[in-house]
């Protein structure tokens, strides 16, 4: 997600990433939490969707990514804890 962008501009999508993701995911995390989310499934989405051989280009392509990615670990993270 970060290549190329900038921290700055990966955190700032990741950020958005997870609150998207949180929201369709009805997530009852607070906002901080879905940030945190976002960044990491981020990285997750990119792991994830490159092994099937997805990959997000441009800011559009990274923020569904991101938004993949924090969605699975908003998953597993409802599994895991439960």
């Amino acid at each position: 997600m970060i290549n190329g962008m900038g921290l700055i501009t990966g955190l700032i999508i990741g950020a958005i990433a997870g609150w998207l993701a949180g929201q369709l995911m009805h997530n009852e995390g607070g906002l901080l939490r879905n940030i945190i989310l976002g960044v990491i499934g981020g990285f997750v989405g990119n792991l994830v969707l490159g092994l099937v051989g997805i990959h997000g280009s441009g800011i559009i392509g990274n923020l569904i990514v991101g938004v993949i990615g924090s969605c699975l670990v908003i998953f597993a993270g409802s599994k895991l804890l439960k």
